[in-house]
């Protein structure tokens, strides 16, 4: 009977890593295969391309959006050959254009099926994960805040909780936040915890990646 337990716990420690190996390996290749649409962006625009400048500018533009509001796909390659292009002075328009993205994967996780995450965490045999994702999506926000402060780690977590809106703007500039999915993936978890309503997020989003585009637009040419 021992041994069956055993064996049966070794067989869900296998599946889990197997499985989460192959969730890596997609996140992987999307950010892999994100990098090299970036780079096709990225060529020299000669006097003779000059009649497909917006159009090009248009594309850039939209796959821009499109790669910062998805998690783990790297959105900045393609910001930059923008600035590179028009200069200094499309600072402002990329910061727009991030404001629009990481609205859409807030709003994307404010709408996404708590029971999927929950489907998908029981499908990588993290029970404890899925068994706490089944509990929120129960609970009002209020309850929801609370739960969280109860059940996360005491020692960071209610730290973290109450000060929230300087999380994510921390979050948001870290670097290396890529490993957290970027800004496209913590839009997304938030968005997904239900815990801020959508003005006062983009109002810390807003505040939060403003400094660098403002930096190189006082930069000049």
């Amino acid at each position: 009977m021992g041994d069956s337990k055993t064996d049966q716990t070794g067989s869900a420690k296998h599946k889990r890593y197997v499985r989460l190996t192959g969730v890596l390996a997609v996140i992987l290749l999307l950010n892999l295969a994100g990098s090299w649409l970036g780079q096709q962006v990225n060529f020299q625009l000669f006097p003779r391309h000059e009649s497909m400048m917006h159009t090009v500018l248009l594309v850039a533009l939209v796959i821009y959006i499109l790669l910062m509001a998805t998690p783990f796909m790297p959105g900045i390659e393609v910001g930059l050959t923008v600035m590179l292009i028009l200069g200094n002075k499309s600072a402002l328009l990329i910061y727009l254009c991030t404001l629009v993205a990481l609205s859409i994967s807030f709003l994307i996780g404010k709408f996404f099926p708590l029971q999927l995450v929950h489907l998908l965490l029981t499908w990588l045999y993290l029970n404890r994960a899925s068994e706490f994702v089944s509990q929120l999506e129960l609970l009002d926000q209020a309850e929801r805040l609370r739960y969280l402060e109860a059940k996360a780690p005491a020692k960071f977590a209610p730290f973290l909780l109450n000060h929230r809106y300087a999380t994510i703007a921390v979050l948001l500039n870290l670097p290396g936040n890529a490993l957290l999915g970027g800004g496209g993936g913590i839009g997304l978890v938030v968005g997904m915890s239900r815990l801020i309503p959508f003005r006062k997020y983009f109002l810390t989003m807003a505040l939060a990646v403003a400094p660098v585009p403002l930096f190189i637009y006082l930069q000049g040419t």
